[in-house]
């Protein structure tokens, strides 16, 4: 897969203050997604975002939701939120021992269903479900707080995944999370990602640039 690369917006790591300028801009360039993680405090040591706020983001925007649930209990959190029909929803792999109920769950809905894995999950863990789903997210920093610097071995990860798609003729999507700068974004493209997750790192982090400008920078590293 070597199509044009996405980019799906970390809601997590945009200002409230800020909310509707980034809605607007993400508008009017088309973005993809809108990332919205969402954790519990027990998946991982944080807590994003909640169900108010993400009905609320729906009232005001109709870009697609891309939600990554780093939440123990997927199946029943799942059911908390307004998952439609389209919208692509990635649960964990990991202390989740209801993988295919997850997987039947989003099909009935309509979702894009993923399978999320931390930077130290072997995705061979995945090879029973991959023709039940759409894509795989790979974490590329621990999971919980945005800042964190990519794990390098991760870069061969989805090259590695990449490859093992292929060899298996599945033409499913890989997303990366985690530190994804302009560079990594470069790199990870050329290996095999095609969704690429921008918070703090490269859409976020610098005011007097206008996130147009910054997103066009960054698809100009991902095939377009």
């Amino acid at each position: 897969m070597n199509d044009k690369g996405k980019l799906s917006a970390s809601m997590m790591c945009a200002g409230l203050d800020k909310l509707f300028y980034f809605l607007t801009e993400f508008k009017e360039v088309n973005l993809e997604y809108l990332h919205i993680d969402i954790m519990d405090g027990l998946f991982v040591p944080n807590f994003a975002l909640g169900t108010d706020y993400v009905k609320s983001l729906r009232r005001i925007t109709d870009i697609s939701f891309d939600y990554h649930f780093l939440v123990n209990n997927p199946l029943e959190k799942m059911t908390w939120f307004d998952i439609r029909e389209g919208d692509q929803v990635s649960f964990h792999w990991e202390n989740n021992d209801k993988i295919q109920e997850c997987i039947d769950y989003l099909t009935r809905l309509g979702a894009r269903k993923f399978i999320a894995i931390n930077p130290e999950t072997d995705f061979h863990e995945l090879d029973e479900y991959l023709s039940q789903i759409d894509g795989i997210l790979i974490m590329h920093t621990p999971p919980g707080f945005a800042g964190k610097k990519l794990i390098p071995k991760t870069i061969n990860k989805v090259e590695n995944l990449r490859n093992h798609l292929d060899s298996l003729k599945l033409d499913l999507e890989i997303e990366s999370d985690g530190n994804i700068t302009i560079e990594h974004a470069e790199i990870l493209y050329k290996k095999g990602s095609n969704i690429f997750v921008a918070g703090t790192s490269s859409l976020f982090m610098n005011s007097e640039k206008p996130i147009k400008e910054i997103i066009s920078e960054k698809r100009k590293v991902i095939g377009w």
